[in-house]
């Protein structure tokens, strides 16, 4: 009878020990993305080291916005502009069109990378999601990247018209710019996903 009561004790320890050892792991919480993290503690720190007359220029391109309290990666509170109107006057900058097509299709990226997905709806909804106007209160709209807003909330082109997003997939975007001729769809149109 001892025997059985051992043999019966030592498999119930082995099943437990094997139930234990056999769960799943736990998923992970969802996080910022270290990227991400780099990023807005960059951002922070180089709008705190900016000069004043550079971060005049940077808070004039975003009168009239509304701004949001944030906490930043590093601990301390920063501002988060959302666009209001033109936040961006689209006779300023110096960029090519490439280049602000490259900098739009970086921010849907980031934007992605942080949310699970990309932005969705029409023009003036995706600039709001990417103005702030998301989860995360996070910003990915910059003036220094050439990322502009017409009187309608929409994010122009380096022409002044206003960028086509095709949604082609949850992570998936494609971005239209009419090019110079300021019509969309002819053979000068600038086109990245």
């Amino acid at each position: 009878m001892k025997k059985l009561a051992l043999v019966l004790i030592l498999l119930g320890a082995a099943l437990v020990v094997w139930l234990l050892l056999a769960r799943p792991p736990r998923p992970a919480p969802e996080a910022v993305p270290k990227s991400q993290t780099a990023q807005d503690a960059a951002a922070a720190n180089a709008f705190s080291n900016a000069s004043p007359a550079a971060q005049a220029a940077i808070e004039n391109s975003f009168a009239g916005a509304t701004t949001t309290p944030a906490i930043s990666p590093i601990g301390t509170s920063i501002p988060v502009s959302a666009p209001a109107g033109p936040a961006f006057a689209p006779e300023i900058t110096t960029m090519t069109p490439e280049t602000v097509l490259e900098n739009v299709r970086s921010a849907i990226r980031n934007y992605g990378q942080r949310f699970g997905g990309n932005p969705v709806g029409n023009n003036a909804e995706i600039t709001r999601a990417l103005g702030g106007e998301n989860p995360g209160q996070v910003n990915y709209l910059s003036a220094e990247a050439g990322l502009r807003v017409n009187e309608k909330g929409e994010m122009i082109d380096a022409w002044g018209t206003p960028f086509f997003f095709h949604q082609l997939s949850g992570t998936v975007m494609e971005i239209h710019s009419a090019g110079p001729d300021k019509k969309m769809w002819t053979a000068d149109d600038l086109v990245t996903q």
